[in-house]
């Protein structure tokens, strides 16, 4: 019987030391999880701080550091464009302005040049028309300097729409304006830019690439592409000296988001184009992807915190009713 005791004793004691050793095992995981999560928590502010906060607080010479006078912005007659085309302007660069409507391009032009004493020149083009129109484009590009390009352009069409209701025509001007011009004009600018090794090309592409959005499904596919574009070629000109930048937007208060008064409005998460352009070009050389605006750093971190279905569906619900209006 004693034996028996004893036996019992000893593997008692033997259990105990083995879940001491399990909660030592246990509270030194949690000390590296704990400081894991610290860390992480940490530098994601610092970088929040470098890039949102720091960078506007910084004086810079961007016809210096990116290696030419002149910068060229599509889609600059109106909303972030014509945002970006006055923020260039300002930092002392010269602005070629490349746009569809020629009157808007001329009072963008007049005002930028009556305000901030720069050179412009303007181009009257319909990226919707594809391939055709880049000879011309390039004739007027060559011979200049371009430190920056800034791919805006952008359409997303008049209201939501069903796949199956789209025009073709509309399938390509999509594509033509979001996808193929971004591509194109960064083809014609950057073996400039590698020759002088220096350079910067802003892509702005869109929250909505990061989602499936139905009845948006054109734009954020087209906007996708963008994402991914900008990516690939950052790898392959980071050691040439350019800088490539993809900037992810949320809702920004243009001409492109009236059809919808509830984003269109600005407000705290919904600035105006100059104020987002603004802030955006201050990122530049500060973070290669980014929202852009500092809200909406915050906007797409719920975004991606939300569970799929439950944004394709409450988008669903709230633009099918959209969809009634042109009909």
């Amino acid at each position: 019987m004693d034996v028996l005791v004893d036996s019992a004793k000893w593997l008692l004691e033997e259990a105990v030391k083995d879940l001491q050793q399990v909660k030592d095992v246990l509270c030194v995981i949690g000390v590296v999880y704990v400081g894991k999560v610290t860390l992480t928590v940490v530098c994601n502010l610092a970088s929040v701080l470098r890039v949102h906060v720091w960078s506007k607080l910084v004086s810079r010479n961007l016809v210096r550091e990116y290696g030419g006078k002149w910068a060229v912005v599509t889609g600059s007659s109106d909303g972030i464009g014509k945002g970006y085309a006055a923020a260039l302007a300002k930092k002392g660069m010269n602005v070629m302005l490349i746009s569809r409507t020629q009157e808007k391009l001329e009072k963008v032009a007049q005002d930028i040049c009556g305000q901030y004493g720069v050179q412009t020149e303007i181009m009257q083009v319909d990226f919707a028309l594809g391939q055709p129109i880049y000879d011309d484009i390039g004739k007027r590009l060559a011979g200049k300097d371009i430190g920056i390009l800034v791919n805006n352009v952008g359409l997303v069409g008049s209201l939501p729409s069903f796949f199956k209701d789209l025009p073709q025509e509309d399938i390509w001007a999509i594509l033509n304006v979001n996808s193929a011009a971004a591509a194109s004009m960064t083809k014609l600018v950057l073996p400039g830019m590698l020759a002088r090794k220096k350079g910067a090309i802003i892509n702005i592409s869109s929250v909505a690439g990061c989602m499936s959005l139905p009845l948006f499904q054109m734009y954020c596919a087209s906007k996708a592409f963008i994402d991914h574009f900008s990516e690939a070629l950052d790898y392959e000109c980071r050691l040439s000296g350019i800088t490539v930048q993809n900037i992810t937007p949320c809702a920004v208060s243009t001409n492109m988001t009236k059809f919808d008064p509830l984003i269109h409005k600005q407000g705290f998460f919904t600035p105006s184009q100059s104020k987002f352009a603004s802030h955006a070009l201050s990122t530049l050389g500060y973070a290669r992807n980014t929202t852009g605006y500092w809200t909406h750093g915050i906007q797409l971190w719920l975004t991606q915190a939300m569970p799929s279905w439950l944004m394709v569906n409450a988008h669903m619900w709230r633009y099918k009713s959209f969809t009634k209006k042109s009909n």
